[in-house]
Order: C-alpha cells, then structure tokens, then sequence
C-alpha cells in the first residue's frame, strides 16, 4: 500500500510539474547565437534549441558578435511549447559589408601585392637539400648504375562536364509560360482561382543558395509573392477575409499601371482554432534516406506535436511497399507517445503512394471531427512509383476523397528527386496547399508560425474575376497564376473547384496594366467583320474585382463585388505591400528571364524590398534582400563566363595528370 501511495505521488507530483512548467523553442536566423532565458543559456547551431521554464513571464535574449541583441518578453503557459523565430541583424558596420555584396571590384586589388608587383622578385621556396646515395664499395667494383628515372605519368584527356548537376536530375517541373497582354476591348473578364501556395519560393531559396540558378519552369511568381503575409487590414465584417487594392506605376515600366489586389484571412489565436483531426501521412521509401528528407521530416513534424492541444488528435500512416498504420488517432496530450512513434520511423522500399492515400482519409474520415479542421498531411519527395502513381491517377484519386470533407496538406521534402509538378497537381486537387520544406527554420514557419492557415480552412473554392474598363484600360495581363486561370463561366458555376483560403493567410495577385491612351501596340486577333466593338462606357471605374467563396462545409458561393478608380499615387507613396511584393514580381521576372521585364534589374529588386521592410517581425523579408544580393551574382557570373566562351570558346578537352 505505501509503494503504491509513494508511486502515486510521483505521477501527481509530474503531472503537477508539467502544469508548471512550459517549453520555449528558440531558432535564430544566423548560427552561432547565444539565447539566453530563466538563467539557462544555449547557442544555436544547425537547429533551434529549447528550453524548459517555470510557467510565467521571462526575458528572452539573444546575442551574437557583431550583431544587435534580440529581446523579447514571453509568457509561458505550463504544459504547452511557444515557438519563438529571434532575429539578430548585424550592427551598422557589419549591415554596410552586406549591402555592398556584389557592387564592390574585386578585392583582389585591395590585398596585398606578391611577386613582381610588389617590386621585389618572388623566389619559390628551396627545395631541401637530398644527401648523396653512398654505393657500397662491392657495387661500385660490379659497375652498378643507378637505374634509370621512371616515365612521367601521361596526362588523361577530360571533355569539360555539360551534363545537369546531379541534384536536378531527377527532379520534374511542369512547362510553365506567362500570361500574355489580352485586349480590354475583346476579352474584358480575368478569372482564377487563388493560390496560397509558397512550396516554388522555399526551392528557389534552395537553389540559390546552393549557388546555383533555379531551372525557370521551378519559379511560380504567385507563389514567390505568396510567401510573405502583407499586414493587410484583419476581417471585420461579415465575410472571412478583407479585400485590400492599391494602384501605381509600374516599376519596371513607368508607362505601365500596377494594379495590386490583397486578401486577409481572418486572424485567429491557436486557442481559437477548431479541433484538430490529422493523419500524418509520411513516405518512408528508400527514395527519402537522406538527411534532408526523412530525418528533417521528423524535426519538422515534431514542431508541430508540440504545439497540439487536448482537443487535437493525430494518427500516423506510413508508405513504402505497402502502407501501414503505425499510430492510431492519438489525443494531443499524449505527446510522448507520438513522437515516439514518429522517432522510430526508418526508410527502405519502394513507393506505394496510391494505397498510403486511400488508408489515411480512411482513419481520418472514421475519427471526423464536424465542424473542426479534418485534414490529411502528406510528407514525401514526390517519388510515387507501385500502384495508382499516376498524376491523373492519383489527381483523381484525391478529387474523389476532397467529397468527404477531408482536407490535404502537401509538405516537399529533399533535393535530387523532388517531384515538384505532381506535388502541385495533387494539393490543387484535394482542397489543400502546397509547401516546400528545405530547413528546420521553414518547418517552424509552416507549421508553428502559421500554424492557423496551414491547418484551418475559413474559405474553400474562393475564385476571383477581373472586368476591365476598356475606356481606361487598353490591355492587361496577370502576372503569374498561370496554371490558376479559369474560364468566365467557371466564376458562376459552384461545382468547379477552386483555391482554399487558411486563418491568417494572405492572397496577393498583381496586374500589369497599358493604359487606354497609350500609342503600345498590342499583339490581338483581327478585326471582326460581322459586329462592331466600341467603347460606350464612361465610367470613371478602372475595374471592377468580384470574389465568391463558399464556407469550408458549405456548397453555395457567396458574391462579393468592389469596383475601383485609378489614382495618382506615385510609387514612393504607395504602401510597404505595394512595393514589396512589386520587387518579389520584379525578382520573379528576372529569374524566370520574362519577355516582359523591360527594365527590370537586381539592384532595382533590393532598393525597393529594403524600402519596404515593414514590421519583418521573423525576418523573412531580411533574409530576401540577401538571397537576391545572390542572384545578381550568379546572374553576373553566369553573364561573365558566356562572354568568355563566345571570345573564347573551348576547343581542347581539359588535361588532367593520372
């Protein structure tokens, strides 16, 4: 009986405990910073690191050599984990190294002068001094020689290497255009669907900063613009999400107009949130053995165990010759219990996509939550290749199974076989959004940080059409959504499927406009024999924007219209959105090497994204400037080694001693 009471005061006691204390998740923007909070301290280095305090407020501080310190005041509740992104930026000294990234000459002028230049005569180092063989009298008496020297080895003839780089061999991108100008006149209406996706922006990152340049069809412009949230204006009314417009000039083209269209999604604390049912869904092929793949999946899914509520609940499927449930529906409470079954996954076999698809709506139709957020999370490289593998296969696998309510998450992992164009087919079709996930520091963002649009639905098949004034407007052309475009039927019609909008998320859609009065030629089809077209209309509306979205469990579409006049705002007075998310597009131009880019440039693309930082309370749109001070050197190198070539072009393979 007392062994029983003593074993029953240890369980109190670490239930009392874990009530009163919490865990703090710190990741820093540069490694090596030391955080420091409730008298521990830790430094950061390939990941975060955590911390667990007594429940209550605590100073957070983080502080690097050369860098302003971040501090922060946290409020910790017992038994729950707060994530935390410290951004430490350099001091003005070191700010002013970074910002000339790429302007300066080369700093080989600067150093130090050898050889000839210095004015002194550069002398190779003296060899050391061989001592003379001694012959034994018996040789020298026989005439022994000394044996001949062996031949020099013969050099090995190399082509120069043109093959891809072994990371994109193996990764699949869908052809992607650009919209092109259509006629205000003859094609007055745009319509497409929205995108929340942000999956082309995280593997562009992951291109440039392996110092290489990103394959063209692998850059979504929606997608790069849609990666940063806009601080637009929070829902107020009764519909989900505000809608934000803003006319300029074009930057890249001062005889155009600009025309930036901004959606908020309503905000909503984490305690706010519905109940969760999750199935995570993990590929555990032997295509995912590798450290950014099912290791960082781990990591990333981790983040969000520790964020789940009592009310949440997770089951895990996995998939490799054959699917399994390793973890059945599990409350959020017993986060030991899951991360142990998430720690213990290993990878090996083949890749049985199409029947880990149909097990995981399964479990999370039999656990379903009415009126919660049901959602199915798919974790994988892309590689399906046993049973229903096909992109129509399996687009029309997930479209039938979206029925039930259920909705899908997409989540990329890996580099070398990452299958980017299914990957997007797949969300699209099954009511979801699509990530990429290259870093821990991106998992926290999409799982932790914006956690509430991830995983809650407040508007699904929310499409958006555009009609054009042709008294003010001579033609236009969206910029991105390409793969997005709807017919102007499709806006009415309830059964066709369109983007789902999460709590918090932004959508951001920019059009390029050539005024009315403007003398620009316009590429269009000839003149109709039968009807005349003339512009009747003066109306002082440059356009008219109409939404209609449904509610996440709702199946009739709500209509909501907002016409807008032209201003004369210049672009230095527009908003920090207006011009941030114009230098996304401009950068997006660049990589993609656009016919219409006109006078678009790198040093443009930083200039104004440093003006227009705004609060940046994660740094993101810091860490921006930096990836396209890496772009312009690329772009430079990249143009410099062309220009070499055609002066001299290769003629004879490379030599290489055996």
């Amino acid at each position: 009986m007392q062994r029983f009471a003593f074993l029953a005061c240890l369980l109190l006691g670490g239930v009392a405990h874990a009530q009163l204390t919490g865990t703090v998740v710190v990741t820093t923007n540069v490694s090596g910073v030391t955080c420091s909070i409730a008298s521990q301290s830790k430094t950061t280095k390939s990941g975060p690191v955590l911390f667990t305090v007594p429940a209550g407020q605590h100073r957070l501080q983080c502080v690097k050599a050369g860098y302003d310190a971040f501090k922060k005041t946290l409020t910790v509740a017992g038994g729950q984990s707060l994530a935390v992104y410290a951004v430490v930026k350099p001091k003005p000294q070191v700010d002013a190294l970074l910002s000339n990234l790429g302007d300066a000459p080369a700093a080989a002028a600067e150093a130090a002068p050898v050889g000839r230049a210095s004015g002194r005569r550069s002398r190779s180092p003296r060899r050391p001094m061989r001592r003379p063989m001694s012959r034994s009298p018996s040789k020298a008496k026989r005439g022994y020689r000394r044996p001949p020297p062996r031949p020099r080895p013969r050099p090995v003839m190399i082509a120069a290497d043109r093959s891809p780089p072994p990371e994109a061999s193996r990764e699949a991108y869908d052809k992607t255009g650009e919209n092109p100008y259509k006629s205000a006149l003859r094609e007055p209406l745009s319509t497409f669907s929205i995108d929340v996706d942000s999956a082309s922006y995280a593997n562009m990152r992951r291109f440039i900063n392996s110092n290489k340049m990103p394959p063209k069809d692998a850059v979504r412009i929606e997608e790069l613009i849609n990666y940063f949230n806009y601080d637009y204006p929070d829902a107020d009314g009764p519909d989900p999400f505000s809608v934000n417009t803003e006319i300029s000039t074009a930057p890249w083209n001062p005889a155009h107009r600009l025309v930036h269209i901004g959606l908020q999604g309503k905000k909503l604390d984490i305690a706010q949130l519905p109940a969760s049912n999750l199935v995570f869904l993990l590929d555990v092929s032997g295509s995912m053995n590798n450290a950014d793949k099912l290791p960082l999946l781990k990591q990333a899914f981790s983040l969000l165990v520790n964020n789940l509520r009592a009310k949440d609940r997770v089951a895990i499927v996995v998939y490799a010759g054959a699917a399994g449930l390793v973890l059945d529906s599990t409350p959020g409470t017993e986060k030991g219990k899951i991360l142990a079954a998430l720690n213990g996954l290993r990878a090996g076999g083949s890749t049985a996509g199409g029947a880990g698809i149909q097990l995981a709506y399964k479990i999370a139709k039999k656990h379903f939550k009415k009126g919660g957020n049901n959602r199915v999370i798919l974790a994988t490289d892309g590689d399906f290749n046993v049973g229903v593998s096909s992109n129509g296969g399996l687009e029309r696998l997930i479209e039938e199974k979206r029925k039930s309510g259920v909705f899908l998450t997409i989540l990329g992992f890996g580099r070398g076989n990452y299958q980017d164009a299914k990957m997007e087919k797949l969300s699209n079709a099954g009511n979801g959004n699509a990530a990429y996930i290259d870093s821990i520091l991106e998992a926290q963002k999409v799982l932790v940080t914006e956690m509430g649009g991830t995983l809650s639905t407040i508007a699904k098949d929310v499409k958006i059409q555009v009609e054009f004034n042709p008294a003010k407007v001579k033609a236009y052309r969206l910029i991105g959504y390409v793969n997005r475009k709807l017919a102007a039927r499709d806006f009415n019609d309830d059964k066709k499927d369109a983007g789902e909008l999460g709590a918090g998320h932004t959508v951001t859609a920019l059009y390029e406009i050539i005024p009315a009065d403007s003398k620009e030629a316009v590429p269009g089809i000839d003149a109709l024999k039968y009807q005349k077209t003339a512009v009747a209309n003066d109306s002082p509306e440059l356009m008219t924007v109409k939404l209609r979205y449904k509610q996440p469990d709702g199946d009739t579409s709500k209509l909501i219209q907002k016409p807008i006049k032209d201003s004369d705002v210049t672009l230095s007075k527009t908003s920090d959105a207006f011009r941030f998310s114009s230098a996304i597009a401009e950068f997006g131009m660049l990589l993609r090497d656009s016919e219409f880019k006109k006078n678009a440039s790198y040093d443009a693309v930083i200039a104004r994204a440093k003006g227009a930082m705004g609060k940046d309370t994660h740094g993101y749109r810091f860490d921006f400037i930096g990836l396209a001070k890496k772009a312009r050197l690329l772009s430079s190198a990249k143009a410099a080694n062309q220009k070499a070539l055609q002066k001299t072009p290769l003629k004879t393979p490379l030599k290489m001693a055996r």
